[in-house]
């Protein structure tokens, strides 16, 4: 899931945006703004992957507010005039939508987002097992399962119990690569083979599916 802004001195335009939000569910809107000035306490209180800010407004130029923008948060600017966009790259955005803005140009957009956010992710955790450090290659781990106050790392090549829960792995571990689907489980994406039933098969590996991540779990397929 990736948090957004919107940021556009123009109704329409924001509203447009907002429609092409709503059509993907792995983008999350975090507020859409017609002054600049009035997102600067969400970017502070709120972790946002990417802004999509309008160049020409009459409160600030969006040039200007992206020098106030965190360097972790990615900048797609959105503007009516070509003549910006030379300004727009030096301040390393991501990239550049010219208005008006097909849902096709957009959603290429977002996947560079997806692509850089997969680029930075770590590729290890280190994980604490009673007085020993593991550091395990992400793409080892088949699934994560819950065990009353630990959880238990199951690799390709053996298996970790940590005293933490699955709700903080969840806001640890890189979501576009780790899914919770039970209570019980979070699972590699990566290590998918299959669903049959309310069952995720992960090659020989059965792992059960909760009602309310099924829909979520099938589109994944």
């Amino acid at each position: 899931m990736l948090s957004c802004l919107i940021i556009d001195d123009e109704e329409l335009a924001r509203l447009l945006l907002t429609s092409y939000v709503d059509k993907l569910d792995f983008l999350a809107l975090k507020g859409s703004f017609e002054n600049p000035l009035d997102a600067i306490s969400t970017l502070k209180e709120t972790t946002i992957d990417v802004v999509f800010l309008d160049i020409q407004m009459p409160q600030l130029k969006g040039t200007d507010f992206a020098k106030l923008i965190p360097a972790t948060t990615k900048i797609i600017f959105t503007t009516a005039y070509s003549e910006y966009a030379l300004e727009g790259f030096e301040l390393s955005a991501l990239d550049y939508l010219l208005k008006p803005i097909s849902f096709e140009r957009f959603l290429k957009a977002v996947h560079k987002v997806q692509d850089s956010s997969v680029s930075e992710a770590p590729k290890t955790i280190t994980v604490k097992s009673g007085y020993d450090l593991h550091k395990l290659q992400l793409e080892t781990i088949t699934h994560i399962e819950s065990a009353s106050e630990y959880v238990v790392f199951y690799t390709d090549a053996k298996k970790i119990m940590s005293h933490q829960s699955l709700k903080s792995l969840e806001k640890t571990l890189n979501a576009t690569q780790f899914m919770r689907v039970h209570r019980s489980y979070i699972i590699n994406k990566n290590k998918i083979t299959g669903l049959k039933d309310k069952y995720l098969l992960l090659d020989t590996i059965k792992i059960p599916v909760s009602e309310s991540y099924y829909e979520a779990v099938k589109k994944l397929f």
